[in-house]
Order: structure tokens, then C-alpha cells, then sequence
């Protein structure tokens, strides 16, 4: 009889374990973002000339959640939650992550275009198409493009610059239009309409969009992030390439930062930047350059140079916050 209770015991106890470690485990519709880590540029960036070593990009850690890491980020005051729709729209897990590839791409390109030109060294940039990064619920072409087509004409049209696709598209109202794509190695061509774009007075085929360029220097410089995707390296690669063309050493301090970076120089605004701030004090940054780019309803409050000082009065850092509207602001600081 004891052995049978005993038995019983064990049973529920075990039973118990196990239904513990299930519901722990039990993945949600959930993810966690969390500070990531600082690292060096140079062992992203390719030329016949040596790299600075003190030029630091800083990540975003995202990772689905599972129960016990759901419940316990409630613990932990630098994570953040989001709903799978929140960060992926209607993007699938793999279009979301080729979409940050054709982002990192772009800001990579934009980083030694732009760094070339201010070094004033022998370059030119390529204008191949717009990558298709999403597709709106209302637009015609919504099942026959892809993310990751590389739309090339409209009509028959080729262009110099996605602004340039944009305003002929807008300027033709409601209309018929024929497009042509680059998928894989096919060349396909889809008719549709263009369509009213939600919140404007404008007309477009109806797809997010980013530039698919190819850049050319003297000396050649190239950039392989590996699998660190999105566009907010794009000031730190800025500096990094500039550097390399001009052979100067603007920094002998560890430097980090982050700001999207376009072919004009303008640094834009990027999301997560309270969890870089955090990511790059913790491994001893003494300078960190936050955008001061506000967007159209953005107040001042909230733009990244805002919460990056807040964030970093909160963690009681030395490092020191620098503002940046344009890459000239983050050179003339080292400069200085």
C-alpha cells in the first residue's frame, strides 16, 4: 500500500515537471527585443587600405519568445514586447528578414557612395531598379509581385532613381500601367492599375520599396555584414568608409552610433535606439552619435537624440551622446 502511494507520488510529481516544462516552453505570439551587442566595423568592411578599429555598429537582439521568456521580460526593463503583426506587418518570418538584407544593402551602398564623394575619390553609383518590399492589400499587382522583385520600368520607362519612378507613377493618376520585374533570373511583365495611396492625394502602384543600386570606387571598397540586416549601420559605415578613402584616423577612442544614411548625407531616424545606447555602454563605448532627424509626427521628445540622452541618464553611462542630423556632424565632432 505504501509502495503505492509512493508510487503515485513519484507519478504526479514527474507529471507535474513535465506539464511545468511544456507550459515554459510553450512558444507565443510573441517577440523579445533586447539590447544586442556592439561590433567593429572593420571586420565588415573590404579595401586594399586598413580599417579603423574603433568604429562600432550596434544590434537589436529579436527573438521569438517562448512562455518563461515572455513572462520574465516583465522583469527585465530594456526588453521590449511585440506582437508578430507589430514587427512583421503581413510579412512571412522569411520576407521580413530579406527585407532587412535589401535595407542593410542600401545603407551599405549609400555609406560608401556618399563617403567616396565627401573624400572626393573617383566613384559612381548604379541605379538597377527598386526591390519590392511589400505589397499594400489594395494594390493590383498584390498577387502577381513578390518581395524581393526588382522592378526595372513602367510602361516601358527606365529610371535613374526610385524618386523619379515614384513621380512619373504618381503623375499618371488612375490609370493602366505595365511593370516590369526582375525575379531570379526571369524577366516578367504584370498589367495593372495604379491605386490611391492610403493617407495622400497621390497615385502609385501600391508597394513599399527600397533602391537596388550598385556603387563603384577608386580604391575599391566593399561592405559584408554577414547576417546583420536593416539600415541604421549606415552612419558608422559612413565613417568607417570615408576613413578608408582618405587614410586619416578620426578616432583612436571607442566610437559607436547609428542613423540610417541616404546619398545626400542625411542621417535618419532608426527604432531601438534606448537598447543600443544600453548595448554600447556595456561594452565601454566613450561616444555614441543618435540621429536628431524628426520625422513628421514625431515631436522633439521622441526622436532618437531624445531617447538616447533619457536612456542614458538612466543607466548613470559616461559614455556621451552626440547629435547628428548629417554625416558632416559626426566627422566634424572627430575632427574636433
Amino acid at each position: 500500500m505504501k509502495k503505492n502511494r509512493k508510487l503515485k507520488f513519484w507519478l504526479l510529481g514527474i507529471a507535474a515537471f513535465l506539464i511545468a516544462v511544456v507550459f515554459c516552453l510553450w512558444p507565443t505570439q510573441y517577440y523579445i527585443e533586447a539590447p544586442g551587442e556592439a561590433f567593429q566595423i572593420s571586420k565588415y568592411v573590404k579595401s586594399t587600405r586598413k580599417a579603423n578599429p574603433n568604429f562600432y555598429l550596434v544590434t537589436v537582439s529579436e527573438r521569438p519568445a517562448v512562455m518563461i521568456d515572455y513572462l520574465t521580460s516583465f522583469l527585465r526593463p530594456a526588453d521590449s514586447r511585440y506582437s508578430k503583426d507589430e514587427l512583421m506587418g503581413t510579412s512571412t518570418s522569411a520576407e521580413y528578414n530579406q527585407m532587412q538584407q535589401y535595407y542593410m544593402e542600401t545603407s551599405q551602398n549609400n555609406a560608401i557612395y556618399y563617403a567616396a564623394k565627401k573624400a572626393n575619390v573617383p566613384h559612381r553609383q548604379e541605379f538597377l531598379g527598386v526591390y519590392v518590399m511589400e505589397i499594400m492589400s489594395n494594390s493590383t499587382f498584390k498577387n502577381k509581385l513578390k518581395v524581393g522583385d526588382v522592378l526595372v520600368s513602367v510602361n516601358g520607362k527606365k529610371f535613374n532613381s526610385s524618386q523619379e519612378l515614384i513621380k512619373y507613377v504618381s503623375s499618371l493618376k488612375k490609370s493602366k500601367v505595365k511593370i516590369e520585374v526582375i525575379r531570379g533570373k526571369k524577366h516578367l511583365t504584370f498589367s495593372g492599375e495604379t491605386v490611391k495611396l492610403s493617407g495622400t492625394n497621390r497615385y502609385g502602384i501600391g508597394i513599399q520599396l527600397v533602391d537596388h543600386t550598385r556603387v563603384v570606387t577608386k580604391p575599391a571598397v566593399k561592405i559584408d555584414a554577414e547576417d546583420i540586416g536593416g539600415p541604421s549601420a549606415g552612419l558608422m559605415f559612413t565613417l568607417e568608409c570615408y576613413q578608408l578613402f582618405t587614410g586619416k584616423n578620426l578616432s583612436s577612442k571607442k566610437i559607436a552610433g547609428t542613423g540610417t544614411i541616404d546619398d545626400q548625407g542625411k542621417v535618419g531616424m532608426i527604432g531601438g535606439v534606448d537598447k543600443k545606447v544600453i548595448a554600447a555602454s556595456r561594452q565601454g563605448m566613450k561616444v555614441f552619435f543618435a540621429p536628431t532627424d524628426q520625422p513628421a509626427g514625431v515631436k522633439k521628445s521622441e526622436t532618437n537624440y531624445a531617447e538616447a540622452v533619457k536612456t542614458a541618464k538612466k543607466i548613470h553611462t559616461k559614455m556621451k551622446i552626440v547629435p547628428v542630423a548629417r554625416f558632416e556632424d559626426a566627422l566634424n565632432y572627430l575632427e574636433k
